[in-house]
């Protein structure tokens, strides 16, 4: 079986984990506890309005049917009415989801520049004050609760220096950057505009940085282990004895065997994180899905609770598709195990 092969049948497995998915999360919004009418009408509501809105909404069907006209409205790109914002749910998604996506981005992404480099560090001077105080920050980075950093960083950064802005994720006075694609980032050097840019960048260090500080020491954790692991194998040995320069053996491929396992880690950590970022999003009033799914789950909004579900679970799968594929890049021993004989 050839390479591209494999990364087509893996590809394909996603069809079946997100249609087990959408039933599973579909069943278990439908059978909580609570009536979503009536949450959505309020407590003055009439029992005649009441059953009226869950015949509008489909609620006194079987819950077959009911997946089935969900599954319609899917396919004509619908995700059905929120309770909450009374729009279509993937128009919140749409509203909301580029403003999560752009603060895990950043954040992964300060994660892997930071933990990488640390994880080498502490494991090339394993038992050295860098190793004992790499350790120490890992135990710390995994153990303090983020909103407790967070409401630090603002006192500190914001309001007594000044520094920073507290909250939110642009500057209510200017018009944020032309809506192009819906990220700040990419909008405000799509349209030239820099200083839309700078705003952004400004309003990005603190919550990326907290939504950071976990996944660095995770990222220090894994990669300082895979590198103590090759440091015993026979290659490095061999290069050690013919006289290779330690940072090109060390980076050039130590790092290269031991990032195979670190990137599974990364694409645990970002899908959680896309998912599990509402301490952040809430202590920094991010306008966010994570706080959106909250909201959702608060009033029992079904149609949302599904969409949010079904967005995350797209972006588990589409990273770990991403992952096999960097892992045939790192490692020769995929592509050539799937070769055709």
């Amino acid at each position: 079986m050839r390479y591209r092969d494999y990364l087509a049948r893996r590809l394909l497995t996603i069809i079946p984990a997100f249609i087990g998915l959408s039933i599973l999360i579909f069943v278990i919004a439908r059978v909580i506890p609570g009536d979503a009418a009536r949450l959505a009408l309020g407590p003055e509501a009439t029992k005649d309005q009441v059953e009226q809105l869950r015949h509008e909404m489909g609620l006194d069907l079987p819950l077959h049917i009911q997946y089935i006209r969900y599954v319609e409205e899917v396919f004509h790109g619908k995700l059905g009415r929120s309770l909450y914002t009374h729009r279509d749910v993937a128009e919140d998604l749409a509203a909301y989801l580029p403003a999560t996506l752009e603060l895990t981005t950043v954040a992964m992404l300060l994660a892997v520049l930071v933990g990488v480099p640390l994880g080498v560090i502490t494991a090339m001077r394993k038992d050295k004050w860098e190793d004992h105080g790499g350790r120490l920050y890992a135990l710390s980075g995994v153990s303090i609760p983020r909103f407790w950093i967070g409401i630090l960083l603002q006192l500190i950064l914001a309001y007594r220096l000044g520094w920073l802005p507290t909250t939110g994720r642009f500057d209510g006075n200017l018009p944020p950057p032309a809506q192009i694609t819906g990220f700040y980032l990419v909008d405000s050097l799509v349209s030239a505009n820099w200083t839309a840019l700078g705003i952004t960048v400004r309003y990005l260090i603190l919550p990326s940085f907290v939504l950071a500080l976990s996944p660095i020491a995770q990222i220090m954790r894994v990669v300082r282990a895979c590198m103590i692991e090759q440091v015993r194998k026979g290659y490095v040995l061999n290069a050690m004895a013919n006289g290779m320069p330690q940072n090109l053996l060390v980076y050039k491929y130590m790092l290269k065997n031991a990032f195979i396992a670190t990137l599974t880690i990364i694409g645990l950590l970002y899908g959680f994180f896309l998912a599990g970022a509402f301490v952040v999003e809430s202590v920094f009033s991010w306008p966010g899905m994570a706080r959106y799914g909250v909201r959702a789950l608060i009033y029992k909004d079904f149609n949302a609770v599904v969409g949010v579900t079904l967005a995350v679970g797209l972006a588990y799968a589409i990273i770990n598709f991403v992952i096999d594929v960097l892992y045939g890049y790192l490692d020769p021993r995929i592509r050539l195990g799937y070769k055709e004989r």
